[in-house]
């Protein structure tokens, strides 16, 4: 099939879909208790499962974002389904917490990166025009992953238990994937749609198409870096914790907690298109300030709210803002590393994510087991992240428009 002929926007479809899969992982919550009543694990040695899962795939998306780059996404999207679906089929022979992390947390995380390593970038390469959509929208479909399958697990748990509903769901999961992997291609270079010419910025026309060790010894990558760290943080906490926080703060029984996670997927789903969209009108970094505001200001809401609207507000607008950061940063790397080698530029980048991954469910299950069931203090310290994030942009906003200046005099 011919670049002409190539409709990106079945493309795009078929990304989605993937995505949807592998966000699954945004469901976990619901799959943690479950596990806990099963085996007597503690919170936090349940909840290391999620933090390898996600923490493990930015390295995935390194090595797949640089093959991808060079031999396509077809092949890469097929091998990253079977890794992906292998994982949480064999979670459901879970006998001890080392198989969990193994299979759940190792081979489902290498899984993720290797999908989502090719589906974002090669979507932003088909959409250059529409670059913020694009990535909001593909990214959509793997917030999404939380709004379909937290209900569906939990009537699978329901009906058979946690492990064999691990099963189940990797076998969908599997075919899912490797079905839309067959439909992805990868544009030409230098390819755009037809009528559409590019409009370079004095501020990024230095930094296009830089290769990802030229990439690291910028400083903007620096300032990139911590501020999607700091964005990312927040959501994960929540995500993490989401179920758990409703059932044991506020009161909620486990399908209500689950009904809750699909709102909370649901939002984490629109604000990656909404943010998106939203940043190619009034720009990437004034976005970014306002998902951090949002975020910020909610993480204290959380920490006061005791009953359900309070606390599905909560939820919701967090993720609403953590949707975004995954929304918004594929164009923002595109936008200052440029497109060409923006697989592998992107799982470096993407880097954050896990180290985010990482901190944010830690330390909310480290408070929580330090404190006699609390997260209050969880919540604090990420929301004082949330500033700390604002003063990065605003800085970085400043350094742009300092080379803008100087490359327009």
């Amino acid at each position: 099939m011919s670049q002409t002929k190539t409709n990106r926007w079945i493309i795009l479809a078929a990304s989605i879909i993937m995505n949807l899969c592998i966000g699954s992982a945004y469901a976990w919550s619901v799959f943690q208790k479950p596990l806990i009543n099963l085996f007597g694990w503690t919170t936090a040695q349940t909840s290391l499962a999620f933090t390898l899962n996600l923490s493990l795939v930015p390295i995935a998306m390194i090595v797949a974002g640089k093959v991808q780059d060079q031999k396509g996404p077809r092949v890469v999207t097929l091998v990253g389904g079977l890794i992906f679906g292998a994982g949480i089929i064999l979670a459901g022979f879970t006998s001890s917490l080392t198989i969990l992390y193994l299979t759940y947390g190792v081979l489902g995380g290498f899984g993720i990166g290797t999908v989502y390593a090719c589906t974002v970038a090669n979507t932003v390469k088909w959409f250059p025009d529409k670059r913020g959509l694009a990535g909001g929208l593909t990214a959509a479909g793997f917030g999404s992953g939380a709004v379909v399958f937290a209900p569906l697990a939990v009537s699978f748990i329901n009906n058979y238990g946690v492990l064999a509903s691990f099963k189940i769901l990797g076998v969908i999961f599997m075919i899912g994937i490797c079905a839309c992997g067959t439909i992805l291609k990868a544009p030409t270079q230098g390819w755009k749609p037809e009528g559409w010419e590019p409009r370079i910025k004095a501020s990024s026309a230095g930094n296009i198409d830089k290769t990802a060790q030229e990439m690291i010894k910028t400083p903007n990558f620096y300032i990139l870096w911590c501020m999607y760290t700091i964005g990312c943080i927040s959501g994960l906490m929540i995500i993490a914790h989401a179920s758990p926080i409703g059932q044991e703060v506020i009161g909620l029984t486990p399908e209500v907690a689950a009904v809750a996670v699909s709102f909370l997927g649901l939002s984490n789903t629109f604000g990656r298109i909404f943010w998106g969209t939203v940043s190619d009108k009034i720009g990437r970094y004034n976005a970014l300030i306002g998902m951090y505001i949002v975020s910020g200001v909610l993480l204290l809401v959380l920490s006061t709210a005791r009953n359900f609207p309070m606390f599905l507000i909560g939820i919701c607008g967090i993720a609403l803002s953590f949707g975004g950061f995954l929304g918004i940063f594929p164009s923002v790397t595109a936008d200052n590393f440029g497109p060409k080698n923006l697989g592998i530029n992107y799982g470096v980048v993407f880097t954050a994510f896990g180290v985010a991954a990482i901190l944010g469910p830690r330390i909310a299950a480290l408070v929580k087991q330090s404190s006699g069931g609390d997260y209050t203090r969880a919540f604090m310290i990420a929301s004082a992240m949330n500033i700390a994030g604002i003063l990065l942009t605003l800085a970085m906003k400043r350094k742009l428009k300092k080379v803008e200046e100087e490359q327009a005099g």
